[in-house]
């Protein structure tokens, strides 16, 4: 009964067996089987209907805080994802893309540079370069040091210790991990193919050609004698540093190359043209795979030089002569063109090989250079000061001209000097020149005639250091010239109060007796000497003194044209401009510059000799012009430790001047032709 009472009630039964589980439901009247699993559990329910009570297993009363921190959770979670996908989504998808897509910049080519008849004095060569991408490199330290250890042993002498630091300095999150890192540049080509090929294999490795300068080297086949004097001028190029890098910005890499020296350096906007840009597809190396889009680039304007290369050669010749003959080292010599401010040639010896520094320099060969006692790198032309000797009375005879202090027909008796006191200040010819006037003060350089335009004597009022300075400036002392080279020095003027505030003396006459005869504390560079002369060549107008003439596009095609404007004129009257001349011009005929009477045109000069040291010899200037009537040119030598400059630079200006206006002048007659 109860068997089938608990069938009738439409229940489950379970009977259990040890292998299985066998349960009955009543299906149609019938008991009908299933197999259940033997882990099935058992269930009685009892006839008096029971009910069980379900006892509660969550404490409801804790909800509310649970849902407080699942609220908070979320909400930290969305500002995670805001800040992700908002503040540093654009930080982020570069990262991503940078995985697989670069901006790789196309390097233009650098502008050439070409002397006035259009001869190329610079070239592009190619230049193999090791570089590596940090976030390419791969990102086992073990994997890397293989790599750094087989590059040093295929490229020896390169310190790869500070490249590891770099790289370990970088946070490969950032987006600067994708700049490359220099490594060494100016392999030698079999070393630079082992390089290729085995790079292919290493990520984050590239070797590339780049664009080096590369300059010509004239050599005389005579003498077989290598000419260095352009590399004072050109200067060189060479690899970005840190320096550099942070002052230029976006607008190199640290792969790049910059101009060092000279106009490379000077014109480097112009010559070093725009790069362009591919979007590229990259491999897992770090290597291109494919270009999915470019900005073409643009390359450097060319420049065109006033200095003609056959004059800068044979001024270089003899003055390296002249030096052999006198056993000296160190001399400067400036061609300009007067009417212009355009310089023809400058000479500064002794030079360098600019090569060695743009295709990479050795530190024995820099040593050498940087302790050589006649310090080759250094341009006497433009960043010596020297002390101006005799060639500072053509100012010193303009200004007294123009203040009224003398006129043409002044004259002062020379009886070989000045006393003061006990102080006595000399003439260099003992005994005087007796009465001179200020044509043949210029002539014979008579410094008797110089000490009282100057400082006065007795009754009679000189000009004074304050009107010898304001002169000085106005003819381009004391301050740069503005000529398109780096490294201009500026000379220097003396004043009453800065001889009193750095040496803690007042200014006694003979410092103004010194200062009137270009001595003293007065310094100017033979450049500055140069300009001065070319007021007088031309007339009186000072122009700012210069290389390039000439702006051309890459192609050559004209841009802009260099403005010969004066930046000083008429600041002397032209009738007190033509007595210096012709003092200048006497100096040819019958004094100081005689020598320059046998060449077959007119010319004008000033000589100079200049103390320096008591115990070494005085430099020898000399400055002039030629022809006479019409200046084309303007000559100024300075050789140091010359001794007289009638004797040593007179004769170098000759020769040059000889050979320019006679057999120079006939081959671009035939070149014309």
């Amino acid at each position: 009964m109860k068997f089938n009472k608990y069938i009738k009630s439409k229940k489950y039964l379970e009977e259990i067996t040890p292998f299985s589980i066998r349960s009955g439901k009543i299906k149609n009247g019938k008991i009908e089987s299933i197999y259940r699993s033997p882990w099935s559990e058992d269930v009685y329910i009892s006839d008096s209907k029971e009910k069980v009570r379900i006892g509660k297993s969550f404490d409801f009363n804790s909800l509310p805080i649970l849902s407080a921190i699942l609220i908070f959770l979320i909400f930290i979670l969305m500002l995670k994802i805001s800040w992700l996908q908002i503040a540093q989504g654009a930080h982020y998808r570069e990262m991503a893309d940078g995985n697989r897509i670069r901006i790789q910049r196309i390097e233009p080519k650098r502008g050439i540079i070409y002397d006035q008849n259009h001869l190329a004095l610079v070239r592009n060569k190619a230049n193999f370069m090791l570089y590596i991408v940090p976030a390419d490199l791969p990102k086992k330290r073990e994997d890397v040091d293989k790599i750094f250890d087989r590059i040093g042993e295929l490229i020896t002498g390169v310190d790869l210790s500070k490249i590891r630091e770099k790289i370990n300095g970088i946070d490969m999150r950032l987006l600067e991990s994708y700049n490359p890192i220099f490594i060494t540049d100016n392999i030698e080509y079999e070393k630079a193919l082992s390089l290729y090929l085995e790079a292919s294999n290493w990520s984050g490795v590239i070797i590339s050609s780049k664009k080096n300068r590369d300059y010509p080297v004239f050599v005389n086949k005579e003498t077989d004698e290598t000419y260095y004097s352009l590399s004072h001028i050109l200067g060189y190029t060479g690899k970005i540093n840190e320096k550099e890098l942070e002052k230029f910005g976006e607008e190199y890499l640290q792969i790049d190359y910059i101009g060092k020296m000279g106009l490379e350096y000077f014109w480097e906007n112009e010559l070093k043209g725009r790069g362009g840009k591919k979007r590229i597809e990259v491999d897992a190396l770090g290597k291109e795979k494919k270009i999915l889009g470019q900005v073409d680039e643009a390359d450097g304007n060319n420049l065109v030089l006033s200095l003609d290369i056959n004059q800068q050669i044979k001024l270089e010749e003899i003055l390296r002569d002249y030096l052999k003959k006198l056993k000296l080292t160190k001399a400067v010599a400036i061609v300009i063109n007067p009417n212009n401010g355009e310089i023809l040639a400058m000479v500064s010896l002794p030079s360098y090989n600019n090569n060695l520094f743009a295709h990479g320099i050795s530190q024995d060969e820099y040593t050498e250079l940087i302790n050589n006692p006649d310090h080759p790198l250094f341009n006497r032309s433009i960043s010596g000061d020297y002390p101006s000797g005799s060639t500072f009375k053509i100012i010193m005879s303009a200004a007294a001209l123009e203040e009224g202090v003398i006129n043409e027909k002044t004259t002062f008796m020379s009886y070989g000097g000045i006393q003061i006191g006990q102080w006595f200040f000399p003439d260099w010819r003992a005994g005087g020149h007796g009465r001179t006037d200020v044509r043949n003060a210029i002539a014979n350089s008579v410094n008797t005639f110089f000490y009282y335009i100057g400082g006065g004597n007795d009754d009679f009022s000189g000009l004074g250091v304050d009107r010898i300075v304001e002169y000085g400036k106005l003819f381009g002392l004391g301050t740069q010239s503005g000529i398109d080279l780096a490294g201009e020095v500026s000379g220097f003027l003396p004043t009453r109060k800065w001889k009193e505030e750095v040496k803690g003396e007042k200014w006694y006459i003979g410092d103004t007796y010194h200062l009137s005869i270009g001595q003293g504390d007065l310094l100017v560079t033979p450049l500055q000497v140069a300009m001065y002369t070319s007021v007088f060549a031309n007339g009186g107008a000072l122009y700012r003194p210069h290389f390039v003439k000439e702006i051309l596009s890459s192609d050559d095609k004209l841009i802009s044209e260099t403005e010969n404007i004066p930046t000083r004129k008429d600041f002397i009257k032209k009738y007190n401009i033509d007595i210096v001349r012709q003092g200048m011009r006497r100096a040819v005929t019958s004094g100081s510059a005689i020598r320059l009477s046998l060449l077959p045109f007119e010319s004008a000069g000033k000589t100079g000799t200049a103390q320096w040291s008591s115990q070494k010899e005085n430099h020898a200037w000399f400055t002039g012009f030629a022809p006479y009537d019409n200046p084309e040119v303007v000559i100024t030598v300075l050789v140091e430790e010359g001794g007289e400059g009638s004797a040593v630079a007179v004769p170098i200006a000759s020769d040059f001047l000889k050979w320019y206006f006679t057999e120079y002048k006939e081959r671009v007659k035939i070149s014309k032709e």
